[in-house]
């Protein structure tokens, strides 16, 4: 089980960026993929998640309007695409998966169990 984070770089404000968690060695069929970010000295934040069974997606607030989470199946792959970055978005991006489950909380990075290697995404002028 591999998870493939890419797409990440150096943005102006208003800016935007599309960020790609390729999966390998496994299909994304019944599974969750989040994203989260990790700015130096804070915690892990959760950013969006989406069920591929069945499209089901979800965004924090901070970045509602903005920021739209999106799957390729023929891809394997989950894209979150990014529209009018600020500053305070400036992190490193990570996907994380788990099988899909009754209860599990998503907007959690505990409930993950497979992550990607992070994108950096930088957003200044």
């Amino acid at each position: 089980v591999q998870l493939q984070a890419s797409g990440g770089g150096l943005v102006q404000p208003g800016g935007s960026l599309r960020l790609s968690c390729a999966a390998s060695g496994f299909t994304l069929d019944y599974h969750a993929i989040g994203w989260f970010r990790q700015s130096p000295g804070k915690e892990r934040e959760w950013v969006s998640y989406i069920t591929i069974s069945n499209g089901y997606t979800s965004v924090a607030n901070s970045v509602k309007g903005r920021f739209v989470i999106s799957r390729d199946n023929a891809e394997n792959a989950v894209y979150m695409t990014m529209n009018r970055l600020r500053p305070e978005d400036t992190a490193v991006y990570y996907c994380g998966t788990t099988m899909e489950g009754i209860g599990l909380e998503y907007r959690s990075p505990m409930a993950y169990e497979h992550w990607g290697q992070g994108t950096q995404v930088t957003v200044s002028s």
